[in-house]
């Protein structure tokens, strides 16, 4: 009888000990936080805020504990911005690791030799995000130029975001994949400025499969993702998830923003 109670005791105790770390595991990841950070560049000064990351930022982010998941600048020759994500374990980690960047003396360094001839960048934007818990893992892909990707933010009626989460996890991330459209990350921003209530951030791509490691090219690459945004339209599995979740009211507020994306030669992710 006693053995029996001692092993009960150890198992008890086992299991909870295996629970609580389950549990903490669980919150480390629901914690991790993601900074999307916009930089729009001073006139002819995007190639040199490249060089500067290519050359230092990247590097001394990753000294700092900052994970660097992706850097892109749009489709779009015109718009003179650099668009990046970068992570951290939780929030207070990445407010402490900014801190130390900012005063690492190689950077000082490297940021006084890029301005030398005027500031690169005229207005930056940040926001913090969390990861949404049908988002995919980031992963570190290089398809040498395959894929556009495609930044889109929706901003939903009151009180319609879970709606919004809802349609995405049952259906349309599954028939996005369905029309060659790669989920890439999906976010929620942390701080009701951003629109924590009421807005939803993701990353898809598109691939052209019908390549064989050649470069396609931005035009080609936004053909295709016409034709991957048409085919998905118009998809009966859409269009039946689209008017159920919306019997009772639209689901968003506007239509959504979207800006085309190639990732730049330095990304993590390509």
């Amino acid at each position: 009888m006693k053995n029996t109670l001692a092993l009960l005791t150890l198992l008890f105790l086992f299991t909870s000990t295996n629970l609580h770390a389950d549990e903490g595991n669980k919150n480390e990841k629901g914690s991790r936080v993601y900074e999307l950070r916009i930089y729009s560049a001073n006139e002819g000064k995007l190639d040199a805020l490249n060089a500067r990351f290519r050359n230092h930022t990247c590097k001394l982010f990753e000294k700092h504990g900052l994970t660097n998941v992706g850097y892109w600048v749009p489709a779009d020759k015109s718009d003179k911005r650099l668009i990046y994500v970068i992570s951290s374990p939780n929030r207070a980690a990445h407010t402490k690791s900014w801190k130390a960047f900012l005063n690492d003396p190689d950077w000082k360094k490297a940021y006084k030799a890029s301005t030398r001839d005027g500031a690169l960048v005229a207005k930056i934007d940040s926001t913090f995000m969390s990861a949404t818990d049908y988002s995919p893992a980031v992963k570190s892909v290089i398809t040498k130029g395959l894929r556009v990707f495609e930044l889109r933010t929706y901003t939903t009626a009151p009180d319609r975001l879970n709606n919004l989460h809802a349609r995405f996890r049952d259906h349309t991330c599954k028939i996005f994949e369905n029309h060659d459209m790669t989920n890439v990350a999906y976010w929620t921003p942390m701080d009701a400025n951003k629109g924590k209530s009421n807005t939803l951030i993701y990353i898809i791509s598109h691939m052209n499969k019908k390549q064989s490691g050649d470069r396609l090219g931005t035009e080609g690459n936004l053909e295709q993702a016409g034709k991957n945004w048409k085919g998905f339209a118009g998809d009966p599995a859409w269009k039946k998830a689209r008017a159920a979740s919306e019997k009772d009211g639209r689901i968003l507020a506007k239509a959504p923003h979207k800006v085309f994306l190639n990732p730049v030669d330095y990304s993590p992710i390509q």
